[in-house]
């Protein structure tokens, strides 16, 4: 081994080593504000009895897809679709607050359809005490940069929101924000991607 290393500096052997972050998102599971058309933002809301089966389906679909970790929003809604869906399987499970929702500061509670009428607005300006859009993305855009530099050649499953979603396509496809608002956002059983291993900060 030694031989076949002769003359390979330290950045080719850290190039070796790197491989990539296989990351698995999935949405928090239906809520008691989804029920009632509310936009949560950074509002905790419990899960609805749908929402717990569909967490279970969840456990069930994952509990056997060699994921080494989960990574879930500490908002009450993700965290209890983590727990009901791991519940019976010994899994290393983390919260972390970054994963959380877009928040709209005021506006977190307010009918959906009427809080994302504007949504265009706050790309770049924040939400009356909150944060943009570009702002949340940017805060999810750390925790996966330290998910690339720490958890390389491993496999995740990150539990989140719409911010969340957005932010992994925008960090690791360059899609705008403006167009991720555009072809809006369409549930299904998880999404699947390749995190290069190293740091992200250039995409910030």
């Amino acid at each position: 081994m030694a031989n076949r290393l002769a003359g390979i500096s330290v950045a080719d052997l850290t190039t070796l080593r790197a491989v990539a972050v296989s990351v698995v998102f999935e949405t928090h599971s239906w809520s008691e504000d989804n029920e009632r058309g509310v936009a949560s933002g950074w509002n905790h809301s419990c899960l609805t009895p749908r929402g717990r089966v569909l967490a279970l389906e969840l456990g069930d679909r994952r509990s056997a897809d060699a994921i080494d970790a989960v990574f879930t929003s500490d908002l009450r809604r993700a965290v209890e679709t983590v727990e009901v869906a791991f519940a019976d399987h010994p899994i290393s499970i983390f919260h972390d607050w970054r994963l959380r929702e877009c928040n709209y500061g005021t506006l977190n509670g307010m009918p959906a359809a009427e809080l994302h009428a504007d949504k265009p607005s706050y790309v770049r300006s924040p939400y009356p005490g909150g944060e943009s859009w570009q702002g949340a993305i940017e805060r999810v855009g750390l925790f996966l940069d330290d998910l690339a530099r720490y958890f390389d050649g491993q496999r995740v499953l990150l539990v989140g929101h719409v911010a969340t979603y957005w932010a992994i396509v925008h960090h690791l496809d360059g899609t705008s924000i403006t167009d991720l608002m555009t072809s809006g956002f369409d549930w299904k059983l998880g999404w699947e991607f390749e995190l290069p291993a190293g740091q992200l900060s250039q995409n910030l």
